[in-house]
């Protein structure tokens, strides 16, 4: 480990042996200076950690470098056959204007007739307020009694807000994550229409409310799924530290906000107790106590052995990355999964490689007779025992195709809270979070089956639920 030209592990074997040699200090001196060594040792691992040798996301890293693609032999730019969005003439524009030519600026004494037209399109946007005013007929018949035509369902008050309007405030809001007075200021200014962050609210918790029936249905999906990614990641609601659970698959995703990380919420969230699919998660303890199939995701595997590799010198964790890397590889050259005779090749050589582990990272000896507690064991030896102890979790996505070596779906699932706490700091109530995690999971299910959030938004408030809904 090198900081700044400092060989910091030489430098503290080389203080460890002026230590032990020196006769003149006294074991309390010692046993300080041991102990500062061991806090210096930390602090330095900690420098050295990134995103790709621990969970730390890439933008903290220090100046960190992009990868370069791998050269491909193409011509840069778009590669035949590669779909585009280029912008294109429409059939239909919504303004014609034809540009006459000023015929005292052409030639004297010659003969024109028309000869069509050069067309040119410009695409803009016109943002502008609609308001519309419904007039009820009324009808007073020669006995005095009055008959008012019925108004549209919905339209209940003398001044309301349309459902697009509605929509498009909680798309700002809960899908573009823009703070409530940056909306106010949008709607001011561009649409000259006054909107309080109490409106803003009541707009979210309306939309929170009719989506409760979208929650059940994605629990019923998701409790029958044969493969379901779990995640978990802290958020602030009121300046507390709280959790937002995240179950998803391909199709279906649920978030829920709880005070506890474990099987506490887990059990409130309703799904895991009832789900015996694969459950592909960063081995959290409190998922094995589900009765389900556990895939273990290799990305964090990588980085720990990353880790071990450059903070330990493992030369075995080297190895085993460059194995769990090729497995991975021959897995998607063979559509999906290995066949049962390679499968077992891959598994003799991952066991063998342990064994080899268990030679360079032995297991610490046991405690002396009279000390308390579980002997400590190096970040290292934990990990290999953990690859071990769980061999077929970490290598299931090499024999069951649709199994993934990652649990990146899941990460990605969860990604947006973390930008939401970015931008917003913290959820000032439990309520504000728990209509953010119905809404955002209920975005990203459309988004999953094809449709826009925009879109999504629009149907939910014109009571008109997208077609994968209302179909069982």
């Amino acid at each position: 480990m090198t900081i700044e030209n400092i060989d910091i592990k030489a430098t503290i074997e080389k203080v460890h042996t002026l230590i032990r040699d020196d006769e003149t200090m006294s074991t309390a001196t010692k046993s300080m200076f041991e102990i500062l060594i061991i806090v210096i040792t930390l602090l330095a691992n900690r420098l050295n950690l990134n995103s790709s040798n621990s969970s730390k996301s890439p933008s903290s890293d220090p100046n960190r470098k992009r990868q370069p693609k791998k050269k491909t032999g193409n011509k840069t730019g778009g590669q035949n056959g590669h779909i585009g969005t280029t912008l294109k003439k429409v059939d239909n524009p919504d303004v014609v204007k034809e540009i006459k030519i000023d015929r005292r600026k052409l030639p004297a004494g010659q003969q024109y007739h028309s000869a069509g037209f050069e067309i040119r399109q410009v695409f803009d946007i016109d943002i502008s307020r609609i308001v519309t005013e419904y007039r009820a007929q009324r009808l007073i018949d020669q006995n005095g009694n009055q008959y008012v035509a019925p108004f549209p369902e919905g339209v209940t008050k003398a001044v309301q807000y349309g459902p697009q309007l509605k929509a498009h405030l909680v798309y700002m809001s809960q899908h573009q994550l823009i703070p409530y007075n940056r909306v106010q200021e949008y709607f001011a200014d561009q649409l000259n229409i006054p909107i309080s962050k109490g409106s803003i609210f009541n707009f979210n918790k309306e939309a929170f409310q009719m989506l409760i029936d979208f929650e059940k249905r994605v629990h019923n999906e998701l409790k029958n799924a044969k493969l379901a990614h779990a995640d978990e990641t802290g958020i602030n609601i009121g300046g507390k530290r709280h959790w937002l659970h995240c179950m998803s698959n391909e199709l279906w995703t649920c978030h829920f906000p709880h005070e506890k990380r474990g099987t506490v919420a887990m059990n409130e969230m309703g799904i895991l107790p009832d789900f015996e699919g694969i459950l592909c998660h960063d081995h959290w303890k409190p998922y094995f106590k589900y009765n389900c199939t556990h895939a273990l995701c290799n990305a964090h595997h990588l980085r720990e052995l990353e880790r071990a590799w450059e903070q330990d010198e493992q030369q075995w964790a080297k190895q085993m990355k460059t194995l769990l890397a090729e497995i991975n590889n021959k897995v998607i050259d063979a559509g999906g999964a290995l066949n049962a005779k390679k499968s077992q090749e891959f598994r003799e050589t991952y066991r063998k490689l342990l064994k080899q582990a268990d030679i360079e990272c032995p297991e610490p000896p046991p405690k002396k007779k009279g000390k308390r507690g579980r002997v400590k064991k190096s970040k290292s030896r934990n990990l290999l025992e953990r690859l071990r102890n769980f061999e077929d979790d970490v290598l299931r996505f090499m024999e069951i195709d649709y199994v993934p070596f990652t649990n990146n779906l899941g990460e990605r699932d969860i990604r947006m809270t973390k930008v939401q706490q970015k931008i917003s700091g913290c959820f000032r109530s439990t309520d504000g979070a728990r209509i953010f995690c119905r809404i955002r999971g209920y975005l990203s299910t459309c988004r999953k089956q094809g449709i826009s959030s925009s879109h999504a938004l629009s149907r939910l408030f014109e009571d008109s639920l997208p077609d994968f809904l209302l179909n069982d």
